[in-house]
């Protein structure tokens, strides 16, 4: 199988779409899987197995990450996509994360985030991105609004983390 990938100056921006992860279950050994994902252990890919199969998309809803990885040491440092694309509204909300604290606030979800909000415009034909962001996430919120997002409002309890409903700041950006 072939895996797109999109490239900035220090990163590697691998596709992962539902039929990535259909094909890499099917054929690859857990220690493959492991490595491909770039999962701590066996406990997290139990979760990631079990979260492929419940099913990661439905008829009118799908998702499409990309892993972050780092060209200079060839690792799986994060991920940045859309995990909720609504196909009949031309819109997706923008998700991202860094597993290695030592790749924060260095620039890198920056320097991944532009070639992921084109690729929603231009590939994926998104009209809207949105972004949930807890209002307490300092550097998410400045990330979000250096790329043109705008806030909308705020979200009571709407996200369940760590045993506590938790607000979300709803951002969008527009395809104009």
């Amino acid at each position: 199988m072939h895996f797109e990938i999109l490239t900035t100056e220090h990163l590697a921006l691998r596709k992962l779409t539902p039929e990535v992860f259909d094909y890499i279950y099917a054929i690859y050994s857990d220690d493959a899987l492991v490595q491909f994902l770039g999962l701590a252990d066996d406990k997290a890919l139990q979760a990631e197995k079990e979260k492929h199969q419940k099913g990661l998309a439905t008829y009118n809803k799908s998702f499409l990450y990309f892993h972050i990885i780092h060209k200079q040491t060839d690792k799986i440092i994060g991920w940045c996509g859309y995990h909720t694309w609504y196909l009949d509204h031309n819109r997706a909300e923008i998700g991202y994360g860094l597993f290695d604290d030592n790749f924060k606030r260095k620039g890198v979800m920056s320097e991944a985030m532009k070639p992921i909000l084109d690729y929603g415009f231009r590939k994926m034909n998104l009209h809207r991105i949105e972004a949930f962001i807890s209002p307490e996430n300092a550097a998410s919120l400045k990330l979000v609004e250096k790329f043109g997002f705008k806030k909308e409002g705020v979200l009571k309890e709407h996200y369940f983390k760590n045993n506590v409903m938790e607000d979300s700041a709803v951002y969008s950006l527009f395809n104009r």
